[in-house]
């Protein structure tokens, strides 16, 4: 479980073993479905500057953050996928900027995990999921 002693309870969860495993099954099933554009995404917000710490998106009603890459008959998923990054996190005040440094620290590889931030119900936070091996 991720604490930081700040008014940022967003990044309090991520991937904290408390998280509901039904909404991780969720989120995973879902996931799946995408994986590969979103890895690809991720890719080219780094290759292209825009940021080194992508973040997606995924909510079932429309959220007002990212861009949207996937809505939900593209690939019959759950979730609407959208594409940001940590800049526009801390823009938006969702990430304080005294997080910064905690953020990254906990950040996991790109190549390697996807880093979601999921809006269901009564949570919204963050969960990183490993890319599948191709």
């Amino acid at each position: 479980m991720i604490s930081h002693s700040n008014e940022n309870a967003l990044m309090d969860d991520a991937n904290s073993p408390e998280i509901n495993q039904k909404l991780m099954g969720k989120v995973s099933s879902d996931f799946i479905k995408v994986s590969e554009h979103l890895k690809e995404a991720a890719y080219q917000i780094i290759k292209r500057k825009y940021s080194e710490n992508p973040i997606f998106v995924l909510a079932e009603t429309s959220v007002e953050i990212g861009v949207t890459l996937f809505q939900k008959q593209d690939f019959k998923t759950i979730y609407e996928y959208k594409a940001s990054y940590l800049e526009e996190f801390l823009t938006r005040g969702m990430i304080g900027e005294e997080s910064i440094e905690f953020f990254k620290e906990n950040y996991k590889d790109p190549e390697e995990y996807c880093c979601l931030f999921v809006i269901d119900n009564a949570f919204a936070g963050f969960i990183y999921l490993p890319f599948p091996n191709d």
